[in-house]
């Protein structure tokens, strides 16, 4: 029977910084069955004290001890928590002492100071936009891409570029791969200009099945000979034109997201842009 355990993330501001640090550490425990919640904007006492309330909630309908994962700079409302029977990780207490220690300097506790609006901040948030308006084969300014993710359809596609696009401020786009882009074996026309842009996703028959049958049960498309043969057309497609490809069956987000990075060699290349 797989365990399960009862995860929050408390911040006092967006969470994901929590969430992504959280998360990473979780995907190590993967027999573990994690019921996931996020406690954004604890930013006043009486926040704290309806986060403690829902977490002690929590608590008492699981019957466990509820893990929690904050990123709470202000220490009156960490100390809200300081009672509480809760697995606590403080992730600024954790790194930030050390650093101070390294350092020989006082952080400066600032709230939010990782989400300041800084030129690197505003660049994320234009990547996330132009990644909304380039989903599933839409947008006309595939030019602008940093990557065009390649695949047909339920294979990652859509999250891994919001992924790409928020924690690395790459403007990803995708474009769907469908039975009718398989009858000539030839790469979509629109795509043909920024093949050097391409990467494509692929998956286990199997578990793009499953996925499948959850948003169309008992159809064609969710069948596993439909899926065997979409990903067979699509990998062939991939390996006529050279493009570089990734199985993601039993890979993260964040291990889809550095594993793109790093084949495709776009940290640099974007770093060396701002």
């Amino acid at each position: 029977m797989t365990e399960k355990r009862l995860v929050y993330f408390l911040s006092d501001r967006t969470g994901i910084t929590a969430e992504a640090l959280g998360k990473s550490l979780l995907t190590q425990f993967d027999h573990i069955q994690f019921e996931r919640h996020t406690l954004a904007f604890v930013d006043n006492p009486q926040r704290a004290a309806e986060a403690l309330q829902q977490i002690r909630q929590g608590a008492q309908s699981s019957g466990q001890r509820p893990m929690v994962f904050s990123t709470l700079m202000q220490p009156e409302l960490r100390a809200v928590f300081a009672a509480a029977d809760v697995f606590w990780i403080d992730f600024f207490d954790t790194f930030i002492a050390p650093l101070e220690l390294e350092l020989n300097a006082k952080s400066s506790g600032a709230v939010g100071k990782s989400h300041a609006m800084s030129d690197a901040y505003q660049q994320r948030m234009d990547a996330v936009n132009f990644t909304l308006g380039h989903d599933d084969g839409l947008g006309q300014h595939l030019e602008l891409a940093d990557i065009i993710l390649l695949g047909i359809s339920r294979c990652g596609k859509t999250p891994t570029c919001l992924y790409l696009a928020l924690q690395n401020g790459l403007r990803a786009a995708n474009y769907p791969l469908t039975p009718d882009d398989f009858a000539d074996a030839h790469l979509p026309a629109p795509l043909r200009p920024y093949q050097a842009k391409l990467f494509g996703l692929s998956i286990s028959p199997e578990r793009l099945a499953q996925i499948r049958q959850e948003r169309q049960p008992d159809s064609d498309y969710a069948s596993i000979n439909t899926c065997r043969s979409e990903l067979r057309q699509a990998e062939a497609l991939f390996k006529k034109y050279g493009i570089a490809y990734l199985d993601i069956t039993t890979m993260s987000i964040e291990e889809i997201a550095a594993s793109i990075l790093h084949q495709a060699g776009l940290r640099l290349q974007r770093m060396d842009r701002r």
